[in-house]
């Protein structure tokens, strides 16, 4: 049909390019930061070997490369977990406040006279550090580590739940689905978690952390929909594919992955929503999700979904443009 291609795979690549990816100078420039704290850390370590802050893993959106551009105020521009002994920090159940001012006090030390009071911003669940020449804020968050393998260790939550987590194996779950896709895999996570931005713009109730979108798209992609491979080469039919699922599922329908464990290790639930942790069987990563809030994300996949129907059928591109817009902002289709 003509209409199909007024906003095409090429539109979404071209508004990702300049308006949703990080530039490819700052996603170095925060790739390169990480490395600087680790190998001053890594320094610190070989010359005390006894020192109980064990190692520091690249973690977050931007150690995953689904980073998309910071608004004003919006978090940290890079996540670092460091992996702290946890005997010597009153073991999985100290307190949290007190485990992050130990962890500040050991930033400062790696760091040395190098860097002011200022440079380091504690918050409830990390400790922020400012890289003082490029302003860029690295969140430094702990994991209390008990010597298990594969960078095994548990995070502590924000309802201050211990989890346990594996920064090595997210890293190494993300990057087998985009070594088999193609770099479209990640793009296609970037866009729809600024469909989600938007989103949560106009619903200040709505709740859909990243995470949740990298599971479903891996679902998608190990899994298909309707029998159809997800489109990662194409975005718009990409789009409606995971939108489609959300409402026909009604996100009822658990997930969960086997790459690290088998499905029958999982327990029975009664959560509203399970999206099982690939790293964690034990772990429902939106096991506080209540019915209102599946039912209120699967509501706004509906709207979504109609609004990329209508931009299919457009009979104009101002209309299509329009619709797309309603999803991805008011910067879609701006040169």
């Amino acid at each position: 049909m003509p209409h199909e291609h007024h906003v095409d795979h090429d539109t979404l690549v071209l508004h990702a390019d300049t308006k949703v990816n990080v530039p490819k100078p700052e996603a170095k420039q925060r790739r390169g930061q990480v490395r600087y704290l680790r190998d001053r850390l890594e320094a610190h370590i070989a010359a005390h070997p006894s020192y109980d802050l064990v190692k520091l893993r690249g973690s977050g959106s931007t150690a995953k490369h689904t980073a998309i551009r910071r608004r004003r105020g919006e978090g940290s521009d890079a996540d670092v977990a460091a992996y702290v002994r946890a005997s010597r920090v009153g073991g999985l159940d100290v307190k949290e406040a007190d485990l992050l001012n130990w962890l500040l006090e050991r930033c400062k030390e790696v760091y040395g006279n190098t860097k002011v009071a200022e440079d380091f911003v504690p918050s409830d669940h990390a400790v922020g550090i400012i890289m003082r020449g490029t302003k860029l804020k690295i969140d430094v968050v702990p994991v209390l580590y008990v010597g298990d393998p594969d960078d095994k260790g548990y995070l502590v939550t924000r309802d201050g739940t211990r989890v346990l987590t594996s920064v090595t194996q997210h890293l190494q779950f993300i990057r087998t689905r985009r070594n088999a896709a193609g770099a479209e895999y990640l793009e296609l996570i970037r866009l729809l978690k600024a469909f989600i931005r938007e989103a949560k713009r106009a619903d200040e109730q709505l709740r859909c952390k990243s995470f949740l979108i990298e599971l479903i798209v891996a679902h998608l992609w190990d899994n298909g929909w309707l029998g159809q491979p997800l489109a990662v080469h194409d975005y718009p039919r990409a789009f409606e594919q995971v939108l489609a699922y959300i409402v026909n599922t009604e996100l009822r329908t658990p997930i969960s992955f086997n790459d690290f464990y088998r499905r029958s290790a999982i327990g029975a639930s009664s959560d509203a929503m399970q999206v099982w942790d690939p790293v964690n069987p034990a772990n429902n990563i939106v096991s506080s999700y209540t019915e209102y809030h599946r039912a209120r994300l699967v509501e706004v996949a509906k709207a979504a979904f109609e609004e990329i129907n209508w931009a299919a059928l457009a009979p104009t591109k101002g209309d299509a443009v329009e619709a797309w817009r309603n999803l991805l902002g008011p910067s879609f289709g701006v040169a």
